[in-house]
Parts: C-alpha cells; sequence; structure tokens
C-alpha cells in the first residue's frame, strides 16, 4: 500500500457559509454563524463538508442517482446493493455499459461502500484551516437577507447571516491509499473531475443565492 497526497488551496469566489450548529436568534447579531476552530476562533471548511460535496456530484456526474433503487431509498448515497443483487446479478440493466460500471466501482472504492464489497475506504479529507497567507485579511462578514412577501412586494423576516469574505484562502489536503490492484491514475482523474464539478458548483449553504463559488489550486 502505498499513500499520496493532492494539496493545495481553496481560493473563495464569493462569501461562504457553512453553519457551525448554532441556529438561536440573537437580537440585533448574527442569526447563523460560520463553523470556526474551538482554539483559535478562526473559520475553516470540515472535511466531512467537501467530501460530501464532491461525492454527491460525482455521483450525478457518473449517472448513478436516478437508477433502480427501492422508494424509501432513492436521495441516499449509492453503494454495491444497487449494482449486485444477492445473487450477483444486476439490479439495473444499466450496468451491463461496462464504462459505467467501472467508474461506479471507482467511486465506491474511493468513498467508500457501506455493503463492504469494495473493501476500505481508500480517500480521507482533511479540514480545511486557513491559509497562512488569508489570516491577516478579514475572516467574517455579515449579510442582511430576508423574504419578499409576494403580495406586498415588501421585505419580511430579515436576518444577519455570517460568511467567510471573498478572497479568502484555505490550505486543503486530500489522501488517498492506493492498495494492490487499485488503478491510481483512475482515482486521480475521479478527484480531479470532483474537484472541477465543485468549482462550477459551490461549497457549503445558498449556492442558488451565489454563495459558496471556489477554486482550488492544486501544489506539487
Amino acid at each position: 500500500m502505498k499513500i499520496i497526497s493532492i494539496a493545495g488551496k481553496i481560493e473563495l469566489l464569493s462569501g461562504l457559509h457553512i453553519g457551525g450548529g448554532d441556529d438561536t436568534m440573537k437580537i440585533g447579531g448574527i442569526d447563523s454563524g460560520v463553523i470556526k476552530d474551538v482554539n483559535t476562533d478562526m473559520p475553516y471548511i470540515p472535511g466531512s463538508s467537501l467530501k460530501g460535496k464532491m461525492r454527491s456530484l460525482l455521483e450525478w456526474h457518473i449517472g448513478v442517482v436516478n437508477l433502480k433503487r427501492p422508494k424509501k431509498e432513492e436521495g441516499g448515497p449509492f453503494s454495491s446493493k444497487y449494482i449486485f443483487d444477492e445473487k450477483d446479478n444486476f439490479v439495473d440493466p444499466a450496468f451491463e455499459d461496462e464504462e459505467l460500471l467501472r467508474k461506479a466501482e471507482t467511486l465506491l472504492k474511493l468513498f467508500g461502500d457501506k455493503e463492504g464489497r469494495y473493501g476500505i475506504t481508500r480517500i480521507s479529507f482533511g479540514d480545511c484551516p486557513i491559509s497562512k497567507e488569508s489570516k491577516d485579511l478579514k475572516l467574517s462578514e455579515a449579510k442582511y437577507e430576508n423574504v419578499i412577501d409576494r403580495q406586498s412586494g415588501t421585505a419580511i423576516t430579515p436576518r444577519q447571516i455570517e460568511r467567510v469574505p471573498a478572497s479568502v484562502k484555505f490550505d486543503f489536503d486530500i489522501r488517498v491509499k492506493i492498495l494492490k490492484g487499485d488503478d491510481e491514475e483512475e482515482f486521480k482523474n475521479m478527484i480531479k473531475k470532483g474537484i472541477e464539478l465543485i468549482e462550477q458548483d459551490y461549497l457549503g449553504g445558498s449556492g442558488s443565492r451565489g454563495y459558496g463559488r471556489v477554486k482550488f489550486h492544486i501544489e506539487g
């Protein structure tokens, strides 16, 4: 086994909001704060947020989200039980396409398969701290938002959302275990596609309102 690293910077192109879990209304203050390191009080991007977003976008990109599965399980993470049944027959005939099957299996090797068919999860995402070059920048801004009453045209339910401002950079480090029989280049290509998809979409919340536009700078 060997472990490779894909690391660099995540540059914010627009304000980022990843909630800190405190949604208590504060009179005259921030209504929804960003997650911060308890020791430094600086914002960071949780590795779980980065992993979840990348996996979700890759599942859409590969084309496995809307394939056959029980109604009650629609929308959940993809796993090998949606490829093979108990007798190793394809659950959905779409997997007779060798390219789709290969990509689906690569995704499950990388991000994990709760059925355990493909062994251990290969990929791990570290939490992303503020880059040294950004520590002297302003790291928080309050953005006022409200809902418009469709009949009166007036603003209702005003609130303040905390964001990390555009231009701030975070350090990221993605590590991948390469086991015997794994295709290292295929793993790298899928991760790079995942990075590209995040850049085309967004990180964090409120992406439809312009939040969370980012640019990855891979180093080395």
